[in-house]
């Protein structure tokens, strides 16, 4: 069955049994696991692509299918959003949803309008205008967001792998990306030499922010990218002393019969926090194998993923629809606004992202998640694939999404599938370098990095 026909199929559009009528309703087997992986990730993939700005081409922050926006400009930028996005793009291509001459033509245009944009040390704040102009996240944070920046660039170099020994035109685009990841100066971000990283920093107000990253969280991917730069790298007790909390991000707890590997929270009612955190920072690094001195990466994130779904169905607050097929708790939409979704704050609401960015380290629990969403339920899928969160308890859900939570669904489907992205991003020297300089193991480092 063609992508396009599962799609239709599966938007809403689902026949009901009338009496006296032929049942058309799809059969609950009646798609394979193949067709129901090609639809979403087709959907999820066509929120970066059709739903771009159009400017850009970088992501929207959000899209409301009902048209609603309250103070919030729909045309707003995300560049970590956007980051997931360039790597959702590389699926376009694999998956031939679109042609790497389209891709390559996006991409293009993205690395152009990056180039213009605003920068503060080096990075790019959390949302941009159209115009490339700075739109403040809050009445602070109008400067540069370190975090944002290395989901952005977690992109980036996976693009820059996929062309760098392309055609001239590809070699070129390679080129330009090199010359914005060496441009960001993550030293800088430590607060004139402070033996950690801080998220925010603006012309207007300087460090008031105030927001040093520390303690396992998703944000990862910063101190390895941190650690890698070419130009502005920093030491690794930055990574020891501000990242690991001089050890103590090793305390290991275990629920539901899991060891959590890493200390997700100090002082809370329960020790793991929103799936995300599985999410974000693994788009490009590659869990598997992956060591260093505090953890091991691949029994972080199929525990995490794992607490989630036993939590589901032990379902300890009764709450409707919670089991099996119908699990995943992270940051999203919510019944009273954005909320971070996880066991110890859980109000009833799933986030379809949590279930299905886990595939790789839950494949046979997020297919069956998968599977309910296209063939046993007929309002919450749309047309960039399942709705943004939703409440069988209160009965609620809306018609929006995040590129947040779009983004990461095709990429790690995609390297449940086939590794794509892991591979390119892994592959990538100075990543190797970074990791080797923390004290990192990975089957893809090279001895001589």
């Amino acid at each position: 069955m063609a992508v396009a026909s599962l799609v239709m199929g599966c938007n809403g559009q689902k026949s009901k049994k009338d009496k006296g009528s032929a049942d058309t309703t799809p059969d609950k087997e009646a798609y394979s696991d193949e067709e129901l992986l090609d639809s979403v990730q087709y959907q999820t993939f066509n929120y970066f692509w059709d739903g771009a700005e159009p400017v850009s081409g970088l992501a929207r922050e959000r899209f409301h299918m009902d048209n609603v926006y309250p103070n919030h400009d729909k045309d707003i930028i995300t560049t970590g959003g956007s980051g997931f996005g360039l790597m959702a793009i590389l699926v376009g291509v694999e998956r031939n949803f679109i042609t790497r001459e389209q891709a390559l033509e996006r991409y293009e245009r993205i690395v152009d309008f990056l180039e213009k944009a605003d920068r503060f040390h080096g990075a790019w704040p959390h949302w941009l205008l159209p115009s490339g102009k700075v739109s403040p996240f809050s009445r602070k944070d109008n400067g540069g967001d370190l975090v944002e920046t290395a989901f952005l660039v977690q992109g980036l170099l996976a693009v820059k792998e996929y062309f760098k020994d392309g055609n001239e035109r590809e070699q070129k685009l390679a080129e330009k990306i090199q010359q914005l990841w060496e441009g960001v100066e993550w030293d800088w971000y430590t607060k004139n030499g402070e033996d950690v990283l801080y998220w925010h920093w603006s012309p207007e107000y300087k460090w008031e922010m105030n927001f040093p990253v520390g303690g396992y969280n998703e944000c990862l991917i910063m101190y390895v990218l941190a650690a890698a730069s070419p130009t502005h790298s920093i030491n690794k007790s930055v990574y020891e002393k501000g990242w690991a909390l001089d050890g103590a991000i090793a305390k290991d707890t275990t629920y539901y019969g899991l060891e959590t590997e890493l200390n997700h929270y100090e002082h809370d009612n329960a020790p793991v926090g929103p799936l995300f955190w599985a999410h974000y920072s693994y788009l490009g690094l590659d869990p598997k194998g992956l060591t260093d001195q505090f953890g091991d990466y691949w029994k972080l994130n199929t525990n995490h993923a794992m607490i989630h779904y036993k939590y589901a169905v032990d379902n300890p607050k009764g709450y409707e629809g919670y089991g099996e097929n119908c699990w995943g708790l992270t940051s999203s939409y919510s019944i009273n606004g954005y909320a971070g979704h996880r066991p110890g704050m859980d109000l009833g609401v799933i986030s379809p992202t949590a279930a299905l960015s886990s595939m790789p380290y839950t494949p046979k629990e997020s297919m069956q998640f998968l599977r309910y969403m296209y063939t046993e339920q007929d309002s919450l899928v749309g047309d960039y694939g399942p709705y943004d969160a939703f409440s069988l308890e209160d009965k609620w859900f809306l018609p929006r999404y995040l590129a947040i939570d779009q983004g990461p669904i095709p990429v790690m489907i995609e390297n449940y599938r086939s590794g794509l992205l892991w591979k390119l991003f892994m592959a990538n020297e100075d990543v190797q370098k970074g990791l080797k300089k923390l004290g990192f193991e990975s089957p893809y480092m090279d001895e001589d990095a």
